[in-house]
């Protein structure tokens, strides 16, 4: 049998339905079949899926590797491992793949790009789901936006594992995924590419629609505190990366939130209540933007609001003090400043 030309690794939890008809997208892929394999790594399911995906014929090869619950990041790790090809396209279990899928992520490598990254779409409905979905659907819009026009700019700190693909060896040569990072090993890991020489590029046509299911403000905003938390832990791993400091997003908002986002650096405890507060104003301004399309875009920028301010207090539980967090952001501020002469 020859060896696949790619491998597509999915790390998946408790949403065997989704990931079903994942697999059934990869089916109508317009790559040979021999060209690509596909590893799902169940990350400890509360119902296995070994056992249902043992019952499919696909026209792939499919292996499935179980773990037990030990995270996203070491779940996709052993799947690079396992990996036969020597490039590795990662996606996520809540996405699906149109048919160019693959062969458009095969063309960049072809043309000499190691690192690169998809396109993450939305699927039809977005208006129906939570307004912390349209904020995050309105963000990677404007990523978009801007690297289809400019797509050798991006940058590893940008790498998302809903949609990337790498060479396998350049992954283990760098130690692949920090498995001690519960959000955001994707970000460090590109940062590591890109300081070993990984050539990037934004592949446009290399899309996934993204399925997201989740519901939950409270668990949404939770997460926004640990990015904030764990994007610190990475600007200490790579001080040297001026984008790679969570103070970076600091200087891209509106310089009439800053004020807040630093009151929520600052004290945290008054962050925490401003950052709810700005999302139930959001979701009430939500609620009616039927009557205008501006109430929209005021309930977007209201959740983003709410994003910075989770974000930034887990950015000072991470500094563990206030002195320490107003050094940190004079420390990025003399960087900023730099680069922007330079």
């Amino acid at each position: 049998m020859s060896t696949p030309r790619l491998s597509v690794v999915i790390a998946t939890w408790n949403r065997l339905q989704l990931l079903s008809e994942l697999l059934d997208a990869l089916n109508q892929q317009s790559l040979a079949a021999d060209a690509f394999e596909v590893i799902v790594v169940d990350d400890g399911s509360k119902v296995p899926v070994a056992p249902e995906l043992a019952k499919r014929r696909d026209r792939y090869t499919l292996r499935v590797l179980t773990q037990q619950n030990a995270g996203a990041a070491a779940a996709r790790h052993a799947g690079v491992r396992d990996a036969k090809a020597p490039i590795v396209v990662i996606t996520d279990d809540d996405m699906l793949v149109p048919p160019e899928f693959l062969a458009e992520h095969l063309k960049a490598h072809d043309a000499g790009y190691t690192l690169v990254l998809g396109h993450i779409d939305n699927e039809p409905g977005l208006d129906t789901k939570p307004l912390f979905e349209r904020f995050h659907a309105e963000q990677l819009a404007r990523f978009v936006a801007r690297y289809s026009r400019e797509p050798t700019k991006v940058r590893g700190v940008m790498v998302c594992t809903g949609n990337v693909s790498f060479r396998r060896d350049d992954y283990l040569r760098v130690g692949g995924f920090d498995r001690s990072l519960d959000r955001s090993e994707d970000r460090e890991l590109g940062v590591r590419l890109q300081k070993a020489g990984a050539r990037l590029f934004f592949a446009k046509d290399a899309r996934t629609i993204n399925r997201s299911d989740h519901l939950d403000t409270k668990v949404w905003m939770t997460r926004n505190f640990r990015y904030g938390i764990y994007d610190s832990r990475i600007h200490d791993k790579h001080p040297e990366v001026v984008d790679a400091d969570p103070w970076h997003f600091f200087y891209l908002v509106n310089p009439v939130s800053r004020a807040l986002l630093l009151l929520s650096a600052s004290a945290p405890t008054a962050g925490k209540v401003l950052s709810r507060a700005a999302y139930a104003v959001a979701e009430k301004v939500d609620e009616r933007r039927s009557l205008h399309p501006l109430l929209g875009r005021v309930a977007v920028a209201g959740a983003t609001l709410s994003y910075g301010l989770e974000y930034f207090r887990g950015v000072r539980e991470e500094a563990g003090s206030l002195p320490k967090t107003w050094l940190d952001l004079a420390k990025h501020t003399v960087a900023h400043v730099k680069r922007k002469v330079t």
